[in-house]
Formats: C-alpha cells, structure tokens, sequence
C-alpha cells in the first residue's frame, strides 16, 4: 500500500514532503502510525497547531492522508528562576540570555529542555522533572513560556559502591583511578564514562554497564567487573657447543609477566637477553600502585647488560609515583648505576670503571583506546630528568641525563591508520666514557641495525609507519626511521635511515613483530645460530 500526505495547500504540501516519511506500508495500521508520526515531527518543528483532517482510502493500492499545518511558530522565549538554573549554563543553549529569560529556536526547544535536565541530573538530583506552563502567543510567530523545574530537596549521593563478578577487585583503583567514592555526588553518566576507563586494565573488564539502587534514605551503586588472565610468558632457548671453546653455550630469550596474583594491581616483569653478538641484558621491574590504599605507589627495576668481554653495567633504581588520573602520572626517584670493565688489560681509556648517582623526575600520559585489541595504546608521552654526579677514579663531576619517548596513532578508518613516534636523548657531562653512552639501534629504536651497535650523546629518532589491518590479529605496515645522533668520544655526527616493510600478530602472550630493513630481517630482538638445538614455550595464565 501506498501513502500520499497533503496539505491544505501547496506550500504546505511542500513543507509536509521537505520533512520526507514512508511512502510503502504493508497495511493500514501501518499507513496510520506514519501519519501520527509525522504529526509529531510537525510539533517538535513549530506547526503545534497541526490537524489530522482524515486518511481516505482512493483504491486499493492508494491512500491519502490530509494535515493542515495552519501557523508554524519559529521561537520560543522560556522565563526561568536564576535559583534553579544558573544562566551560565543557557549560554550553551542561545545567544540570547537575559536576566529571566532565553530565547531559542522552536525545533530546539526538546534537545534544550533534556540538555538543561540533564545538567541538573549531574549535581545529584537524578528524579528531576522540567515542563513549560502558561505557554502564551508572544508576537505573531513567537511563544513565550513559563519554565517549571521539579528538583526533590536531598540531592543523591553515592552511599555505597557494590563489586559484582570480581569480589577482591583492588578497590584502590576505584578511588584514585577512576576517582568514584563513597559520598560523592552521584552522576551516571559519569559514571559511565569512568568506569569504560577499566577496560584499559590488563587486569580486570566491565562485563556490562554499571546500575544504580535508588532507596528512600541511600543510592547504591553496582559495578558488574570480571578477572581476565594478564600473566604472561615467553621464552626462547637455544644452546650447543662453542666452536672455539667447546663450552656449553646458551643464547635466547625469556620474558615473563605477571600481574595482579595478590589482586592488588601490582606487576613483575622480568626479561633476560643473550645474543650471538655476546651481549646479555638481565632486567626486573616491579609496580605496586596504592600503597597503603593511597594514590602513591612504588617502581623497582634492576637492568644488567653485558657487552662481550669489553664490560658490564648495572643500573638500579627506585620511583615514588602518584596517579593524578587515569592518563596522568608523576614521578620522582633515585638511580644508582655502576659499570666496571672487564678487559685484563687497559686497551681503551674510553673504557672505566665508574658510578653515578642520579635524582630523577618524570612525567606520563597516556592514552588509551580499549576497542582495538592489536593498538590498545593510543598515544603515550613520557619525560624523563635526570641529574646527579659521577664517580671515576675518585673524581666527582657533574652529569644529567634527559630523555623522552612520545607516540601517536591517527585513525584513518577501522583498517587503515598512521604510527608516528619520536624518541630522543642527551647526555650532558664534562667527560665521556664509551660504557656510559646511550645505545640504540634494533627493532625498538632504529629498524635495520643490529641491536644496541650505535653509540651516542645526543640522539634524535623519529618511526612512521603505514599500517593496514587484515582482521584484528593481524596486520602489514610500511617501515621509515630517521635518526640523528652525536658521539662526542669520536667526535662525530651522522644521519641515520632505516626503510622496510613488516607485520605484526597478536598471540595469547603479546605482540610479535617481524620486520625487513635495509636488507635485514629482524623478527626479535636477538639471534640464534641454526647450528643450536632450539626450544621455545609459550603461555598466558
């Protein structure tokens, strides 16, 4: 069946036609409901005066339908009592805000009144009710009216707050991650927006939308939260026999994660490194966030790295940090770091014992972006200051260290996105020495260079990729790097560029990445011989 809508005249049937509706129905019922709809459509835009004179049937594929639309009002001027509603707030709304009254468009006269209903909301008083009352004819196309807001006297607060689904949920990061509390103002929507921040915790989700229990005297709200697996391991193992020392020899690759096991949202990371290129990196970090149910929390590391014969250093160090919110986050430490050469006799004069003692204060933002299970992380930006002095051959002088590492991903579309990241350091002192400087190269810094081979004073680095997803595992990506960097030792300077292409799959235990650059396959961050016997272990828990 079909349906036809006029007016009482042409302009009205040309008015009725802009507003478009169904043309095609499968019965009458159908043919009628249309009609009050457009009705209603004609209301919200000002024709409030607006009859249904009939609907005639004309043969038996073909009805029509009559509405005079008679006068369309175009504004209405609303008067308001400034004691409950603050005229800051009508600024959003008009233009035209005077000291009792505003003056807006009739089609948005609904959006207005759920906008300032819901902003009442916001301050606690959920059960809130606005009507218009004396609704009069102002000039010959305006209307003027009387704002009537129903606000119950107590304002609601958060009584308690309900875990359901993970009973032993670290309630810490309620407080100061998410900032929801015990007798706060009770918002929904904002506590909405809150709580979709836990699905960016490698520990915990929301398995549905949070709900509230409205009772005469207490506002009860219930969290529906659920323990997702964050413990992680990966090892890779291959070991044979030195053909020139026929010793047992051990090269791989170990990396295991585990987080939140004493439900306090703490992590222990610890990964060791050997390579064919003799160097062995030993690192264990540990986070306990919320001491003491506080938003102070605590970052251990110790990191071990081993360069053939030539020398050894070891770095430790011990951060107090304090979470302003869920993307911001402040720190402040000490840092110890010791290197000792390990060559039997002095070939080098670049290559000393020496200590230094740093004081560091740091900063990080991060950004997240839960929907996407390959790119969970957005943007991130982390500044690092370090000052402090160094100890060689019982001499003392003044060293600081400063670094920082920012990166961002534009979304194209769902498929097709743009990785940009800029990473640089410097390291000021009066003399250098070769184990102190900064070392780069690898999949994690410069793509196409073997891992850890550039030294540097100053080091400027920028990564672009093009990345295209094939599904939500997998995904291809262009590969471009420019470094520049400075070696004050050697007294030179160079350009650095790294060109490719690679792909990336997520497992159970992370991300793995496979990269060609300059003419070099890098799949991680060390090598094997095919000589050795290889084991390799995997697992999520």
């Amino acid at each position: 069946m079909q349906l036809k809508i006029n007016g009482n005249a042409d302009a009205e049937t040309t008015a009725i036609d802009s507003i478009g509706y169904i043309k095609n129905h499968a019965n009458y019922l159908s043919i009628k409901s249309e009609a009050d709809s457009i009705q209603k459509t004609l209301y919200k835009i000002g024709y409030i005066e607006n009859e249904l004179n009939s609907i005639n049937r004309i043969n038996d594929s073909m009805f029509s339908a009559k509405i005079h639309l008679k006068k369309k009002y175009n504004n209405v001027s609303i008067y308001y009592n400034t004691s409950d509603i603050d005229p800051k707030l009508l600024n959003t709304l008009s233009k035209k805000v005077f000291d009792n009254y505003f003056t807006i468009p009739f089609s948005e006269l609904e959006n207005a009144l759920v906008f300032i209903n819901s902003k009442i909301s916001e301050k606690g008083f959920p059960f809130t009710k606005l009507h218009l009352s004396n609704i009069e004819i102002d000039t010959e196309s305006d209307l003027k009216a009387n704002l009537v807001v129903e606000t119950p006297k107590e304002k609601r607060i958060i009584s308690d707050i309900i875990i359901k689904g993970y009973d032993k949920f670290p309630r810490s990061y309620l407080k100061h991650y998410l900032k929801i509390k015990p007798n706060q103002t009770f918002n929904l929507n904002l506590i909405k927006s809150k709580t979709q921040q836990l699905n960016n915790l490698r520990f915990a989700s929301e398995m549905k939308s949070p709900e509230v229990l409205f009772s005469k005297d207490s506002t009860t709200l219930y969290l529906y939260l659920q323990k997702t697996k964050s413990n992680s391991f990966d090892g890779f193992l291959g070991f044979g026999t030195n053909e020139d020392t026929n010793k047992l020899q051990f090269d791989g690759y170990l990396n295991l994660n585990l987080t939140n096991n004493l439900n306090y949202g703490e992590s222990f990371r610890l990964l060791y490194k050997s390579d064919e290129n003799d160097q062995k990196t030993f690192e264990t970090n540990m986070s306990l966030p919320y001491l003491f149910k506080s938003p102070i929390g605590l970052d251990l590391a110790l990191r071990i790295f081993k360069r053939d014969s030539s020398f050894s250093t070891v770095n430790q160090n011990a951060k107090i940090h304090y979470q302003i919110n869920a993307k911001h986050k402040i720190y402040s430490g000490i840092s110890s770091t010791q290197s000792n050469n390990l060559l039997n006799e002095v070939t080098s004069a670049t290559i000393l014992d020496y200590k230094t003692t740093y004081y560091t204060i740091a900063y990080q933002f991060l950004k997240n972006q839960s929907s996407n299970l390959l790119f969970p992380i957005n943007s991130q930006f982390y500044l690092e200051t370090n000052f402090g002095k160094k100890n060689q051959s019982n001499q003392q002088e003044k060293q600081s260290l400063l670094s920082f590492d920012a990166f961002k991903i534009f979304n194209l579309d769902l498929k097709n996105s743009i990785y940009i990241r800029a990473n640089g350091a410097t390291l000021n002192s009066n003399t250098y020495l070769e184990n102190e400087l900064i070392r780069f190269g690898g999949i994690n810094s410069i793509r196409g260079f073997e891992e850890n081979s550039i030294y540097a004073t100053l080091l400027g680095l920028l990564n672009t990729e093009y990345r295209f997803q094939l599904n939500n595992s997998i995904y291809v990506h262009s590969i471009t790097d420019l470094a520049y960097f400075e070696n004050k030792i050697s007294n030179t300077d160079e350009k650095l560029f790294g060109i490719g292409f690679g792909f990336g799959i997520f497992t159970k235990t992370g991300l793995l990445k496979f990269n060609y650059a300059n003419g070099k396959i890098e799949n991680n961050p060390f090598k094997l011989s095919n000589s050795k016997i290889h084991l390799s272990l995997t697992a999520n828990f």
